[in-house]
């Protein structure tokens, strides 16, 4: 299971706040934010000490784990969540959901029964309505939150666009599996055995008329044949004496009946099977995010005093799932650049890093998007990364200007030493300072030569000491002037000398 960890016991994902408002626990939340991959969603409704926990527990291949209770009060509060690797589809974990008993007399509050069921209904690929005895008409009565679901539910956004709901709620709606605990009857129709599935399907079937009577009596039924597609039942003898059934937990499978186990076993082995991975509208499939988001997106309709809107809650998710996929996929693309960078580089040699960057990165959020049908996501995604990159080259710039500079502080230390104490000032100085500025900006240009910022920074240095070269040669022109004076007036006074050496001569 992608999942930042595997949970050992059920969490509540949604209870009632202090106000008595549904709200959605931000440590079932977290949790489902770690499952990157699909999510095959299991969620069991029924009256309350009905047995609903124990087919859970089966279910997560464990003894216990959700609550069991063997008094007359109702254990399960809110919906309870244990996500546990699919024991058959590689790559999904299974999303199992166990409700808060419908009914109870203590509770007293029967809308709060109707939104657990119809959340049960939103957030399951596959619904388990859990009940004790027969499938008969009093049994079906007290199943009238499936005949409420029209006024509770709502399909598409726009009020009064026309929509034929059984079809809308079918396309949308889970599979819907019948168990019946302590089932004693014998599977007949007159002298025919029949299968449970076949008892499902006769319990559902409508009578003729148009009577009030017979308008209230296929009320339930046509609810559940028209927006369940697909009807699976299990009918489970009871599976203990009733000295056992108060530790249901501790019984070992030897100590249950046989026939019991067998039902039990069949039914986990059709769940593993035949429960597909959650979807909603469009056919987009759930990750356990997306789980966990359409579930803040249910609750808080409700709170609102909203009709959940299945379309609604597409159009939010789908917000909700892309931006946290751009934050995602943006965070990747500058997580890998700052491993892999190195400032600074080649610029062909960063380019082809965010070449490759960013095509990993547009994969991560691919993996996240949601219903991105318009791209309008990915191209926010792709302005981002190109702003990122550009701020990179930018800091791949100001990278190599510094090192540049660094290197010609290093490699010209010596002319500026020499500037500085006048070396140059002396006749054919500046001819000295020529030459070794030329020999160092060759040895510069040497070290640096991979550098972009290189010839910008040299020229920046060069353009600095042109003022100085003229200083210099002015000095060099000036001092070789006073030289070539000094130089003439030796040799007049040379030639003075020798004129009075030779007249004294002659004159001797």
């Amino acid at each position: 299971m992608a999942c930042s960890r595997l949970m050992s016991v059920p969490v509540c994902l949604i209870e009632n706040d202090e106000k008595g408002k549904l709200h959605v626990r931000k440590e079932a939340k977290d949790i489902l934010d770690g499952i990157t991959e699909p999510v095959v969603v299991v969620s069991v409704v029924g009256l309350y000490r009905t047995g609903k926990s124990y087919l859970m527990n089966r279910l997560a291949g464990q003894q216990s784990g959700f609550a069991l209770g063997s008094t007359i009060e109702s254990k399960t509060k809110g919906i309870w969540m244990w996500c546990v690797p699919h024991p058959n589809k590689k790559g999904h974990t299974l999303v199992l959901l166990d409700t808060e008993g419908l009914g109870d007399v203590e509770k007293g509050d029967e809308k709060h029964d109707t939104w657990i069921f119809c959340l049960a209904v939103l957030l399951s690929s596959t619904l388990v309505y859990n009940s004790l005895g027969v499938i008969d008409n009093t049994a079906l009565e007290k199943l009238h939150y499936v005949t409420e679901l029209t006024e509770n539910i709502r399909v598409k956004a726009k009020v009064g666009q026309h929509e034929e709901e059984s079809a809308d709620f079918m396309r949308v709606f889970p599979s819907f599996v019948w168990a019946v605990r302590d089932f004693t009857l014998e599977l007949k129709r007159g002298d025919k055995l029949i299968t449970s599935d076949e008892y499902l399907e006769g319990a559902l079937k409508p009578k003729t008329g148009s009577s009030p009577q017979t308008a209230q009596f296929n009320l339930p039924r046509n609810c559940l044949r028209q927006f369940f597609a697909v009807r699976k039942c299990f009918v489970f003898p009871r599976p203990a004496s009733t000295q056992n059934m108060r530790r249901m937990e501790q019984l070992t499978e030897e100590e249950l009946e046989s026939e019991f186990l067998e039902q039990a076993n069949n039914f986990c082995c059709y769940v593993y099977n035949n429960a597909e991975p959650k979807t909603v509208t469009g056919g987009c499939t759930l990750t356990g995010t997306a789980l966990g988001n359409l579930a803040e997106v249910y609750v808080e309709a409700i709170r609102s005093g909203n009709v959940p809107c299945l379309e609604n809650a597409v159009v939010s998710l789908a917000k909700i799932q892309n931006v946290r996929a751009v934050e995602e996929a943006l965070q990747f693309y500058m997580t890998e650049m700052l491993g892999m960078v190195q400032l600074p580089v080649r610029p062909e040699e960063l380019s082809d890093i965010h070449t490759d960057v960013e095509k990993k990165a547009i994969e991560v959020f691919i993996t996240m998007s949601f219903n991105d049908n318009d791209q309008t996501y990915h191209q926010e995604l792709m302005g981002k990364i190109h702003n990122e990159y550009q701020d990179m080259c930018q800091q791949n710039h100001d990278a190599s200007r510094m090192q540049c500079e660094e290197v010609l502080r290093e490699v010209f230390d010596k002319l500026e030493k020499n500037i500085s104490n006048g070396s140059y000032l002396k006749p054919g100085g500046y001819q000295q300072y020529r030459d070794t500025l030329r020999h160092l900006t060759n040895d510069y240009r040497a070290r640096t030569h991979s550098q972009i910022m290189s010839e910008e920074v040299l020229s920046t240095y060069l353009r600095a000491k042109e003022q100085a070269g003229k200083t210099i040669l002015q000095a060099d022109q000036s001092l070789s002037a006073a030289e070539q004076e000094n130089e003439e007036h030796r040799r007049v006074t040379n030639r003075f000398c020798d004129q009075r050496v030779s007249s004294s001569n002659y004159e001797n």
